[in-house]
Parts: C-alpha cells; sequence; structure tokens
C-alpha cells in the first residue's frame, strides 16, 4: 500500500454507518507532472503545478518524498533545474518568479521580472529561463543579481528546454509547432525543426540525440537526428505529455500534466509505470444514463476505466468499504483534452461543463464535438439542466445564479448571493444553491434565496436523491443528508478525502487575467441512475462511490 497525497497510509480513510464506500479509482499519488530532472542524490525531482509543491521520485523503489511543501513560498512550480552547487532553481509560472532553493532548504527570490515562466535550465553555474505566451522571451538570470539579460523574443509559448551537444540552447514554440536554438551567448536564434506536433518539451538523452515530447492525446516522442534531420515518431499512448529527464543509464522518464504520474519509455514506445497516472482533482463530476461517470479535471474530461478493459464505466470496482490495494484499483481513460474545466452534467448524451475561463460549453462525447454557450463569466461553477431544458449555472465569482437557453441567452435567475458553487434540483423542479462561505445550502424562490439549511462547514457539491439533498462540506469533510419535506439533517460519511490535506492551510491568490492558474477547489457530488453517490475526492485524486450495504 502507498501512502497517497493525501494521506500517509494510502488507504480509503472514508467511514460510514450507513453506507458501504469503495474507491471507483485509485488514488492518484502525483498531484499533477510537470517539469521532471533528476537531482544530484539520483532522485526524480517533479514540479507540480495544481499542488504548487515538488516532490521527489525514487524510480526504483518508488517512494515519494515532498520536498517543496504546497503551502511554502513556491506558489504553481512548472519547471525546475539543478546548477552545479546542487540549488534547485525553479519556475513559478503563475505569479512570474523564480526561485533558488539552496542545498540547505533556503529560498531566495531569483526575478520577479519574468511573465509566465517555464522552460527553465542550468548551464554550469548559468540560469536560463523563457517564457510560456505569446511574444515570449529567453533570458539569462543572475542569481547573484542584476537585470535578466534577453537572448531573444517573439517566442510562441516556449516551454522545457536544453542545453544541446553543439553548445546552443534548443527550446521549442508550441504555438508555432517549432524547435529552435540559440547560442547561451546571444546571436541569431536559428529554426531546428518544424511541423512538430505540439512540441513541449526538448531534450537531449545520454547520445546526443534530440528528442521532443508532444503535448497530444497520443502521446508523440520524436527523435531528429541533428546531422541529417532524420526523423522518427513513436506514440506512447501517454495523455497530455509534459516533460521528460533521462537517468544515467539513458532510460527515459517522462511526466503528465493531463493526469500525473511517471513513466519509463523505450524507444519503440513502449512503457512502464513508475508512479500510476489518475485525477488530477476531480473537481465536478456526472453520471450518464448508461452509468458513465465523467469527471471535469482541469486539463481534461475524464473518467474511471474498467480493469483490463481501457474503457470507462460508471460499474462500482474493487472489494468492499474501507481500504483497498491501490495497485489493484484502476486509473482514468482521457477522453478529451479540455483547459480548465471544472464542473459537468450529463443531459441527453450530451455534456455541460464550466470553465475557469469563464465559459459555459455542451460537448457531444459521440461526435466529439464543442460548442460554446456563454463566454466572460466570473468563476462559473455550478451547472445543471433545468426542467425546460436550459443550463442554470452558479456565477461563483459574480454571486450570481444564470440561465442559458437554447439561443444561449444569458438572464439572470438570482443574484446578490455570496459565493455561490453548485446547483440542483429536486423532484418539482425547485433550485437549490450550496454557498461556501455562507455555511449554507439555499432555495431559490421567485429570484430569492431562501435557507434550506445553514451552520454548515463549507458546502460544495449538491446533489438531489428523492426527497434528500445530499451537499459535501469540505471543511468537516463530511457528506451530509438533508430532508427536504422536514430538514433534518444527519450525517451519511465521515474523513471524505475533499479538500487540501490534513493540517495544510493556504490563500488561494485571486486569478490573474491571461495567466494559467491553479483550478479552485470544489468537491463535486453526483448521484447515478442506480442511486448511488460519487463524490469527487479531489483531496487524493479519486472517485468514490457510496451505496447501501446489500440485503
Amino acid at each position: 500500500m502507498y501512502p497517497s497525497r493525501f494521506d500517509d497510509t494510502g488507504r480509503t480513510r472514508t467511514t460510514s454507518d450507513r453506507l458501504e464506500v469503495r474507491r471507483l479509482t485509485r488514488a492518484n499519488r502525483l498531484w499533477g507532472s510537470n517539469g521532471v530532472t533528476f537531482g544530484p542524490d539520483g532522485r526524480l525531482y517533479v514540479a507540480q503545478f495544481l499542488a504548487g509543491q515538488i516532490s521527489a521520485v525514487d524510480p526504483v523503489s518508488r517512494d515519494i518524498e515532498v520536498v517543496v511543501p504546497l503551502d511554502g513560498p513556491v506558489e504553481a512550480p512548472d519547471d525546475l533545474a539543478f546548477g552545479a552547487d546542487g540549488s534547485m532553481y525553479i519556475a513559478d509560472l503563475t505569479p512570474g518568479r523564480v526561485w533558488r532553493r539552496g542545498p540547505g532548504g533556503e529560498y531566495t527570490l531569483v526575478s520577479d521580472q519574468v511573465s509566465v515562466p517555464n522552460g527553465i535550465t542550468c548551464v554550469g553555474d548559468r540560469l536560463f529561463v523563457n517564457e510560456m505566451k505569446m511574444n515570449g522571451r529567453l533570458m539569462e538570470l543572475f542569481p547573484g543579481g542584476g537585470d535578466p539579460a534577453v537572448l531573444t523574443d517573439g517566442l510562441a509559448l516556449g516551454n522545457a528546454m536544453q542545453l544541446g551537444p553543439d553548445g546552443c540552447l534548443y527550446y521549442p514554440q508550441m504555438m508555432r509547432n517549432e524547435v529552435w536554438r540559440i547560442p547561451p551567448d546571444g546571436g541569431v536564434p536559428e529554426l531546428v525543426a518544424e511541423e512538430v506536433d505540439d512540441p513541449v518539451a526538448v531534450r537531449f538523452d545520454r547520445g546526443g540525440a534530440l528528442v521532443v515530447l508532444s503535448r497530444g492525446m497520443a502521446g508523440l516522442v520524436t527523435r531528429i537526428d541533428l546531422a541529417t534531420g532524420t526523423r522518427s515518431v513513436v506514440a506512447t499512448g501517454i495523455v497530455g505529455l509534459d516533460n521528460a529527464a533521462f537517468d544515467h543509464e539513458n532510460r527515459m522518464f517522462v511526466s503528465s500534466f493531463a493526469s500525473g504520474g511517471i513513466a519509463e519509455v523505450d524507444t519503440d514506445g513502449r512503457t512502464r509505470v513508475v508512479v500510476p497516472q489518475g485525477f488530477d482533482g476531480p473537481f465536478g463530476i456526472t453520471v450518464d444514463l448508461g452509468g458513465t461517470v465523467y469527471a471535469a479535471d482541469h486539463f481534461s474530461l475524464a473518467s474511471p476505466a474498467v480493469p483490463g478493459s481501457g474503457t470507462a464505466s460508471g460499474a462500482a470496482v474493487g472489494p468492499g468499504p474501507g481500504a483497498v490495494e491501490g495497485g489493484h484499483e484502476p486509473g482514468v481513460v482521457t477522453h478529451e483534452l479540455m483547459y480548465a474545466v471544472h464542473n459537468v452534467t450529463a443531459d441527453d448524451g450530451l455534456l455541460h461543463l464550466t470553465s475557469q475561463l469563464g465559459d459555459v460549453r455542451t460537448h457531444d462525447p459521440v461526435h466529439r464535438t464543442t460548442r460554446v454557450r456563454a463566454t466572460g463569466l466570473d468563476q462559473p461553477t455550478g451547472i445543471t439542466v433545468a426542467p425546460d431544458g436550459s443550463l442554470v449555472v452558479a456565477e461563483t465569482g459574480a454571486g450570481r445564479v444564470l440561465r442559458i437557453d437554447d439561443a444561449d441567452t444569458v438572464s439572470v435567475l438570482a443574484e446578490g448571493l455570496d459565493h455561490p458553487l453548485d446547483v440542483a434540483f429536486d423532484g418539482q423542479w425547485r433550485c437549490y444553491v450550496s454557498d461556501d462561505r455562507r455555511g449554507a445550502v439555499l432555495r431559490l424562490e421567485d429570484g430569492e434565496a431562501v435557507v434550506v439549511a445553514d451552520g454548515l462547514g463549507a458546502p460544495q457539491g449538491l446533489a438531489v436523491r428523492g426527497d434528500e439533498l445530499f451537499t459535501v462540506e469540505v471543511e468537516h469533510r463530511w457528506l451530509r443528508a438533508i430532508s427536504l419535506a422536514t430538514g433534518a439533517s444527519r450525517i451519511d460519511a465521515e474523513q471524505l478525502a475533499v479538500g487540501l490535506p490534513p493540517g495544510i492551510t493556504r490563500t488561494e491568490p485571486e486569478p490573474i487575467p491571461g495567466v494559467p492558474g491553479r483550478p479552485r477547489q470544489f468537491a463535486g457530488l453526483a448521484v447515478a441512475p442506480d442511486g448511488a453517490l460519487l463524490v469527487s475526492a479531489n483531496g487524493e485524486g479519486s472517485v468514490l462511490r457510496l451505496t447501501a450495504p446489500a440485503g
């Protein structure tokens, strides 16, 4: 049994006197995986943008140690590199900072003059970083002080870069599907390769071969002979490749921004799992009439996998309630890469989603088409379907509940709320709203909010089954059931793995317009066609299924 990112035991902590609890997916040990590099101690260091932490992975034992904690000074690490003296340099993407963590663990701010820093590399005791934005720059930074020296600009989204055997810095331009190089002392940039599929990372193996990772669904790895330009491309099947590192034996280890994990990849594309992939969240969750579970997972729309089939299903798996060995639980299936998706609801074969980009979309999972329903909203979170087929959305940042009709016209159902998170309808088509800051569940009556239950501990996910309403109280980590007839309530499950790990507190930064940010915490809740309750256990990266005991 491996520890999870939430709990040292890795076991299902959730307890209930009324329900059986089991995981549909294994807990995800890494809360996302982005930049990777081998440290002086031989371990693989993994930057975790979503978590705001950095972990060290032993590729042999698979032990994981958190080295830079998620409540420390680093907010959103996306890439990292080690200097000649053993210092770790960190590209802190969202706040635009670059940090030095000394061999003794002390932190020093190297620069706050970089916008969206991502690719970072060391050449001896010299430090270079590029910007993941349009018209981005590639710069040398000076840990001892001094303004950045710009080597070149005009990058169309830079990312992971490295010094090549010819002494030049090689870097991708993601939006142009190109790889470029430039001498570390400056000069004229030179195009190395074009028409490379979504290049997210440029790396060199121990033999000096150029290796380029692609960030799409197929997990492509392209090898380019610099002398002849000859290419070979293999598909790893790892969705959302992010970065790679080679050990002293020239074995390549890769990360995935889409679903975390670490895998070793052979030159022919075969993979060996070192740290299994899983959900980065999950956040919003839903179940269609066929029982397929869908989760909005920030970088993707994904589902739990059926063991041995590679497909998605709503069927519960694994042994009974309580602890389940992580190695016997399935992972996830990614349907689509979708940036910043935060909540999802299924209706009539379609999936309706909210996004941290401020939009609402309708996705057809069969035809794989997406229609934008609304844009420019302020932190839309909860979403459900009204009796007339319109969408009802909790616009969290604006304190409103909105209606979006078939013509995509947006109107206001209620306003003046504090922090509405989720929405749900009962059998009489009355609309309910969870408000985590107010600590209440509300019912909307003619545009006014009537308190159904208050004094709750940060209620988030909301669902109705029969004459009962359920909500996930993240502050207390429990599932509360509320009678819609009497208002009486009870606790149906405790110790849910939701929210930040126990003992961790931090203030989430306000979003910066135009800059990628960490997902806001949200623990979704859904009711399956057979009446089971599904909880997005975003604290550990799994989905929990809660059912009445058999017999």
